[in-house]
């Protein structure tokens, strides 16, 4: 067997079949021991029964437990595939592990109320941002019916959706983002923009196609130009 390193007290998880050198008991791979100076050594010979085994994996209870525990050790295997010897977690008094799980467990909670809080900060904040898009909207398309301007304000502006609302210049309700936000809105909802391209019409030309039924209810909503004049 491969000497592991010996700057920390380390325990090793053999890939084969083992016999302590103390009490001469025989263990199947995988069961820990300690390598002595007269060979292996299983946990109990070496004094180290009581700890128990804390999976590589949870950066922050690896870090407690050991802090909390007044005896601990590394678990290692060796890798035949990287020639070397890897971590698989530690060993620790149980009693250092429940602290430590209970630490962890108190900062989980600390986080989802800090999660929740900053999602219900966001949601007031969407929320004025929608009445605000909307209220742009009707400034620009005093006929758009105002149920109408919050469905289209509510779209453009969905957190995280990619569309116009969330650009730098929907946030900050610049005319020409605006008009590009209720053309789109127009376009999927009063058009057969959507039918001519699930039959494979191209983007450009579908878009052509239905240039007029925008123009229509852009007008019909109080707007002086054409959608020529936005896209």
């Amino acid at each position: 067997m491969a000497e592991a390193p010996s700057s920390e007290l380390l325990v090793i998880a053999p890939s084969k079949p083992w016999r302590c050198t103390a009490c001469t008991s025989e263990f199947e791979w995988g069961d820990f021991l300690t390598m002595d100076d007269g060979g292996p050594l299983c946990l109990d010979c070496a004094d180290l029964g009581h700890l128990e085994f804390v999976p590589r994996g949870n950066t922050a209870l690896t870090r407690r437990a050991r802090r909390a525990s007044r005896l601990s050790a590394v678990v290692v295997q060796w890798s035949r595939a990287r020639k070397r010897y890897e971590r698989q977690g530690i060993l620790a008094e149980p009693a250092a592990i429940s602290q430590a799980e209970q630490e962890c467990l108190i900062d989980s909670e600390v986080r989802e109320r800090r999660r929740r809080r900053d999602a219900e900060r966001r949601a007031v904040e969407d929320e004025y941002f929608v009445t605000d898009l909307a209220a742009a909207i009707r400034a620009q398309f005093p006929g758009c019916p105002p149920d109408r301007a919050q469905q289209i304000a509510r779209h453009a502006g969905a957190r995280s959706s990619g569309r116009i609302g969330r650009t730098s210049a929907g946030r900050a309700l610049e005319p020409e983002a605006v008009q590009l936000g209720v053309v789109a809105a127009i376009r999927h909802a009063d058009t057969r923009y959507d039918d001519l391209m699930m039959n494979g019409v191209s983007r450009a030309e579908a878009r052509e196609l239905i240039r007029e039924d925008v123009d229509r209810v852009m007008r019909s909503w109080g707007w002086p130009g054409t959608a020529t004049n936005v896209v």
